[in-house]
């Protein structure tokens, strides 16, 4: 039967850039607010507080577990690796816009944040993905399938960058699945956690000794120019970061209680700058009670965003699956 040997999680977006090019990014944020919602949004005030120095130290946290999870992907060597992230209108749109779908497909190119930088093909495993949409419709998910890309191309940047930062040699075979969470309705966490474990069973239920590793993309909390603002009323801001709510997310995880994660709500999800957390419960939900090996977070307001990379042994971990 198949098995989960590893779990990664990070943020992606800013948090794949040098501090050096956040001014840069957070304008270009700022307009995409700006052309949204006919007004530029002002900067927030911690901005002032960071330095490039501070920042630059604090982010090597990110850059080194990034590095670890990199290392971890190559030691453990998998034969799939399902990567859960959102579409954020790219390759997805409200003219059909899946709660949830899984790419069938046989390859896709992976672009990166530089458009300059030529895009990278990465393998599919189609089998193995049918086999999964099977078990999930079969078990009350009503995922939808993509069966091609328009020029193969998987625009969604929570899904390229990151792979050519964690499999850069693209050597592992990528199954896509996609979690809506910037348009409103969307997914409960528990509904999240409850697909992750059909993830789960639908594995153990594969042919074979297959190797699967499992990737969430998105998070932690930010307000940024994509943010489904409309939906939103509270005291946050453009550009706040829910920083008491993520390091209560970090511990639960840190405790080896991500199931505690699938008991928060969509009012909380969207209150907390937490819309693309649903990727890392569904991720949770795969791998049950593990520890994470390796989980860092650091918030960075000239990053508009709280940034949080973890790497999950499931050999190593006490509650392994």
């Amino acid at each position: 039967m198949g098995r989960i040997v590893a779990a990664l999680a990070s943020s992606h977006a800013f948090a794949l850039e040098d501090p050096s090019r956040w001014d840069a990014g957070r304008a270009r944020n700022r307009a995409m607010y700006a052309r949204r919602y006919g007004v530029e949004p002002p900067n927030h005030p911690q901005i002032a507080a960071e330095t490039l120095e501070s920042n630059q130290a604090r982010y090597a946290h990110i850059r080194d577990a990034f590095a670890a999870s990199r290392q971890k992907l190559a030691e453990v060597k998998p034969d799939v690796l399902l990567f859960i992230g959102d579409d954020q209108n790219e390759n997805l749109t409200e003219d059909n816009l899946p709660q949830v779908a899984i790419y069938l497909g046989d390859h896709f190119l992976a672009g990166s944040r530089d458009p300059a930088v030529q895009p990278l093909r990465y393998e599919c495993a189609p089998a193995v993905a049918r086999a999964i949409l099977t078990h999930c419709v079969e078990s009350d998910i009503d995922m939808a399938s993509i069966a091609k890309l328009p020029g193969d191309v998987l625009k969604a940047h929570a899904f390229g960058p990151v792979l050519r930062v964690v499999d850069p040699e693209a050597r592992v075979p990528v199954i896509p699945i996609f979690v809506n969470a910037i348009h409103v309705p969307a997914p409960t966490p528990a509904r999240c956690y409850y697909l992750g474990e059909t993830l789960r069973s639908a594995v153990e239920q594969l042919p074979g000794d297959l190797r699967v590793a499992v990737y969430a993309s998105g998070g932690l909390s930010h307000f940024t120019g994509g943010y489904p603002w409309k939906h939103y009323e509270g005291p946050f801001g453009y550009g706040s970061i829910s920083e008491s709510f993520d390091h209560w997310l970090i511990e639960r995880m840190n405790a080896g209680d991500g199931r505690a994660l699938a008991e928060i709500t969509n009012k909380e999800i969207i209150a907390n700058g937490e819309i693309e957390l649903r990727s890392w419960i569904t991720m949770l939900g795969a791998i049950g009670d593990a520890r994470p090996e390796r989980l860092v977070y650091e918030p960075f307001y000239q990053g508009i965003m709280g940034m949080g990379v973890g790497c999950w042994d499931l050999h190593a971990s006490t509650g392994s699956v």
